[in-house]
């Protein structure tokens, strides 16, 4: 079997697939996004703008956080950095930047959707972005397989040799289980079992226990794997307390729980836990 092309040209314009990937899921992501803001009875007028910024400073963060990780692999040929058609983007990176950004231009934009509750309506919308991405992206990449193996399903990648393990693919498994887990767990905060926040902290947490075990089983090791794998772990710990802080805070009195998706009513939607 032959790698799968990671370029092809359109007359004289070369065109990346990688870079298709990516602007597919965006796309996504904003779509999926504005769905769920309606349907938990929000505007979704203001999105736009506050999506562009969450894009621009995703994927910068994304390129600086792997370029400083790998700093080494670009000193001889410093015009790579902007290379980002090659791969190289930390999901650490991305979220370090967009996240923030994302929640400072909502606060002013929509300033009736409080933190907590935007983290649980975009915790799923991140997570399902992420398993399109991880197929739409580097399983289209140079080098996007992980570590060597002889096994039946194992693929081959663009400038990497021999069969690889379709680790994009394992990702976008694991994605869609956390992404079915924070949907089960939505549910049970609309349905009064759970207070705000903890879709989010369940989601994130889950996420980073597969960031770390993605890194340490699957993926040739770099510079950057030691950092990735203290990343994963610091999320799952940081999900795992916060979720239990906040099941623990509500036990035996009364909870502010989310409204029921679809009721429109944002005003009547209760306060950050």
């Amino acid at each position: 079997m032959r790698p799968i092309p990671v370029v092809f040209h359109i007359g004289p314009l070369q065109v990346h697939t990688y870079g298709i990937g990516l602007a597919l899921t965006f796309w996504f992501g904003y779509r999926y996004l504005a769905r769920r803001l309606r349907s938990n009875g929000y505007p979704d007028d203001w999105l736009g703008g506050t999506f562009v910024w969450i894009v621009v400073t995703a994927i910068v963060g994304a390129r600086a956080v792997h370029v400083i990780a790998n700093l080494g692999d670009y000193r001889t040929s410093p015009i790579e950095v902007l290379a980002i058609w090659h791969g190289g983007l930390s999901s650490f990176g991305g979220l370090l930047l967009a996240v923030p950004t994302g929640l400072v231009s909502a606060h002013r934009r929509c300033p009736q959707l409080r933190p907590a509750r935007a983290g649980d309506i975009v915790a799923p919308v991140l997570v399902a972005s992420w398993a399109l991405g991880r197929v739409l992206g580097p399983q289209l990449m140079v080098a996007g397989g992980g570590k060597p193996t002889g096994q039946w399903f194992g693929m081959y990648y663009t400038g990497e040799i021999g069969k690889r393990l379709p680790v994009p693919l394992f990702q976008a498994v694991e994605c869609l289980a956390v992404y079915l887990v924070a949907l089960y767990v939505e549910r049970r905060v609309a349905d009064g079992g759970g207070p705000v926040g903890l879709v989010v902290l369940v989601a994130s947490g889950l996420w980073g226990l597969t960031r770390f075990f993605d890194e340490y089983l699957w993926l040739p090791r770099d510079a950057g794997s030691l950092a990735v794998e203290i990343g994963g772990l610091a999320m799952f710990a940081t999900g795992v307390v916060g979720a239990a802080w906040l099941l623990l805070r509500g036990h035996g009195r009364p909870c502010e729980l989310a409204a029921p998706a679809g009721t429109g009513r944002p005003d009547q939607l209760t306060s950050d836990r």
